[in-house]
């Protein structure tokens, strides 16, 4: 007998690579097989491939490894802390009265998508520079507003992210590193501005924001003292929160905070109550807070060079865009925004939904939220799938970065460290993206959310800052 038919005559023992389904034939038939989930490295892209390996030359090597590491101490140095409350045209650098900021990357009025501009029209009217939306319309597609990203003016914002100059904003600063960041208050669920919404009922809830909850918050933060929240994300994490779309554990630990100095305020008993009961009935009011801390928390990195860590992960419903430290502060690298994946509302599916939008995917990029889902299996219920797969996205982000956390950890994992400091190189070598969990938008300005689930960055913004390192760095 030849050797082949001896082969064949053996007890097959198969290691699979590719497709999973060839693996779950062989298994059905009994056979001894193994799966095995790899990809070619960058995806098969040729051009994607030769850039990292033009990255991965022993010197250039060595200098972005020693980049990244210390991008890794200072994310775990950081010490944020809300040490305040002002109005944004006051504390915002860079703002004026006819500056509108808005989530994710550079944007222009004509490519807003539904819920951005429905946002941008309220804080129009908001700010009495238009009387209706006709008007609005009118003055944002005329050239006098300035349109911005937060992320350039060292704030965030949930979805539409629309910060105009009278609105009171969360001032929160690095500690360690003496950087602050900006966040508006949280407006709660439903028609609210940041999905869009601009009648009304929204604008009256603004203005009482601005005038009635924003001054008794002001105060009570200064009769309080500075509020550390890197102790109080830790904390959250253990129980049950992930920092992004679960927050009722972190909202009940912020309340405890601030009850007692809201008890102390020079305002009327019923003021005083109806602030307690606003922050109290929003769950969602410490995202506002986790967002800041995680924008301040990643900002001192953007000035090392060779650092390939992203800094930043943020979108507008119509690009996702991202920013490499060491490529600074002014170059975003983009492409469209993703459709959401998970469960929607009664009455409402994927038909109805608006892209991918948001900055609150800062959370992730610091480490918690999505990267988190192992530390909140109750989020499985708001963004679909199980409890194991919580647990398959927390520990699938390890791949791709520089390390893990210090102080943000995750029970169900022995409290091992959360996946800390995304790794461009590994992103594009693994062919792992980010996972972000997050809330679904309706396409329609006014709307509100109509669900929730996980969504990933496109690949092509991480092709094009990897061919811009190495057109950099590569010499």
């Amino acid at each position: 007998m030849s050797k082949l038919n001896e082969l064949f005559g053996q007890q097959l023992h198969v290691v699979n690579f590719g497709i999973e389904s060839f693996c779950d034939d062989l298994v059905s038939q009994k056979v001894d097989a193994i799966h095995v989930d790899w990809k070619p490295v960058a995806g098969g892209d040729p051009v994607a491939a030769s850039n990292l390996r033009k990255l991965k030359k022993p010197e250039l090597a060595s200098k972005i490894d020693a980049a990244n590491r210390e991008a890794l101490q200072r994310i775990l140095a950081a010490k944020p802390a809300i040490v305040g409350l002002g109005i944004a045209g006051e504390v915002i650098p860079g703002m004026t009265q006819k500056t509108i900021l808005h989530a994710g990357p550079p944007v222009t009025w004509a490519r807003m998508c539904g819920p951005q501009r429905g946002a941008v029209i309220g804080g129009l009217i908001y700010e009495g520079l238009a009387k209706d939306p006709a008007e609005a319309e009118k003055l944002a597609a005329s050239g006098e507003i300035k349109f911005d990203p937060c992320h350039m003016h060292d704030a965030v914002g949930p979805m539409a992210g629309v910060i105009t100059a009278s609105m009171p904003v969360w001032i929160l600063e690095n500690k360690a590193f003496g950087n602050r960041a900006y966040c508006t208050i949280n407006e709660g669920l439903g028609k609210v501005l940041r999905f869009g919404a601009f009648d009304d009922e929204v604008l009256t809830r603004l203005r009482w924001i601005e005038r009635e909850l924003y001054p008794i918050l002001k105060e009570a933060v200064a009769i309080k003292g500075e509020i550390d929240v890197k102790v109080l994300i830790a904390k959250l994490l253990q129980m049950g929160d992930e920092g992004h779309n679960r927050n009722e554990a972190g909202t009940s630990l912020l309340i405890r905070e601030l009850v007692p100095a809201i008890l102390r305020c020079d305002r009327t008993q019923e003021q005083k109550l109806n602030a307690y009961n606003f922050i109290n009935g929003n769950n969602h009011t410490f995202l506002n807070i986790s967002m800041p801390a995680m924008k301040c928390t990643l900002d001192p990195i953007f000035d090392i060079p060779y650092c390939t860590v992203v800094a930043t992960m943020a979108r507008n419903g119509t690009d996702f865009g991202i920013r490499i430290a060491g490529l600074g502060k002014d170059r975003w690298f983009t492409g469209e925004a993703e459709m959401v994946k998970g469960l929607y509302f009664p009455g409402y599916e994927e038909k109805d939904a608006a892209r991918d939008m948001g900055d609150s995917c800062i959370t992730e990029t610091g480490g918690i939220g999505g990267f988190c889902m192992a530390a909140a299996p109750a989020i499985v219920q708001f963004v679909g799938g199980q409890v194991s797969d919580s647990i398959h996205y927390s520990t699938k982000m390890y791949e791709i970065t520089v390390g893990e956390g210090q102080s943000y950890k995750i029970p169900a994992l022995d409290f091992r460290g959360s996946a800390t400091g995304i790794d461009l190189r590994k992103v594009m070598e693994t062919g792992i993206r980010p996972v972000i969990n997050t809330g679904i938008a309706h396409k329609n300005p006014g709307v509100g959310q109509v669900g929730a689930g996980i969504v990933y960055p496109p690949e092509e913004c991480f092709k094009t800052a990897l061919a811009a390192c190495a057109e950099a760095w590569a010499k």
